[in-house]
């Protein structure tokens, strides 16, 4: 069973759609992970949450508290903060609608939640909007209170759901024009940028089918692990060698169209330009 882990509303104008979040991510099973030991007895090193006065604390004694003064706090209770939220708070209020393409992926946080309509009364609105953003290709730019943070999110069709997707705000992301005076001016000829075309083109398609990769890293950090435990030698991945840059270009991109199969049977080699037969010589009249 998936459980929400937010619930709250999308809010366009006098709408108001009641949604449950749930987190698009799921939980890295597979992922191997290393403790750390004590090299002598291989012990596990712990960690333990101490008072100077009291020795180690259990977390039921743990309060929070803001620090106003030299270890003078202010005690918070979490419920007081949950309080202070209005439902407003709680609310993806929309302020705008965008393309897609007007969001640079540098924005994206990394973090997603798929919405789903709580309760029957949000489910026509829910469907109405989601067909709605999905028809006109926009997404949606809104602010919401999620985890006792104030989150800018992008609302945005995604299958038959709406998501909402946590952006940085504008402040937190380095522009790259900060990085324009560590860059030279280099002379590109138009000869090296139709080959460079060339090769983008013989490898672009239409769907990325990330399904496809997968964590190759992981199963070899697997594999070790097994390999450890049963006692065997650990071999070594020989990978292809990608070698040192290329000094010349152009030959480098020569070599990587050669490289790449044709497209069709019977095609001339990639990056020769295809010539169209020239008309056969007309007899004279007369």
């Amino acid at each position: 069973m998936f459980r929400p882990s937010w619930s709250g509303s999308i809010r366009l104008s006098l709408v108001n759609v009641p949604v449950k979040g749930y987190t698009a991510l799921e939980a890295e099973k597979e992922r191997i992970s290393l403790n750390q030991l004590h090299e002598e007895c291989h012990s596990r090193i712990r960690y333990k949450k101490t008072c100077p006065i009291h020795g180690e604390v259990p977390n039921d004694e743990i309060v929070m508290g803001y620090e106003y003064g030299p270890d003078q706090y202010a005690i918070i209770d979490l419920k007081e903060i949950d309080q202070l939220r209005s439902a407003r708070d709680r609310a993806v209020t929309i302020d705008k609608f965008v393309p897609p393409a007007a969001i640079d992926p540098i924005y994206y946080s990394g973090q997603t939640y798929y919405l789903l309509p709580d309760g029957k009364q949000g489910e026509k609105p829910y469907a109405v909007l989601q067909k709605a953003m999905q028809t006109e290709k926009v997404v949606g730019l809104a602010q919401v209170v999620i985890s006792n943070r104030e989150q800018l999110v992008v609302l945005r069709p995604v299958g038959r759901l709406l998501a909402i997707s946590v952006l940085h705000y504008d402040a937190a992301v380095r522009p790259a024009a900060a990085f324009d005076d560590k860059l030279t001016e280099t002379p590109v000829s138009a000869q090296e940028v139709k080959l460079a075309k060339t090769l983008i083109d013989i490898t672009l398609t239409k769907d990325a089918e990330l399904d496809s990769y997968r964590n190759i890293y992981n199963e070899r950090m697997e594999a070790l692990v097994q390999a450890k435990i049963a006692g065997k030698d650990v071999a070594t991945v020989k990978g292809d060698d990608v070698g040192p840059p290329a000094i010349n270009f152009m030959e480098a991109l020569k070599a990587s169209l050669e490289a790449k199969k044709p497209r069709s049977p019977g095609s001339k080699k990639l990056g020769t330009r295809m010539r169209p037969k020239s008309p056969g010589k007309r007899r004279k009249s007369g």
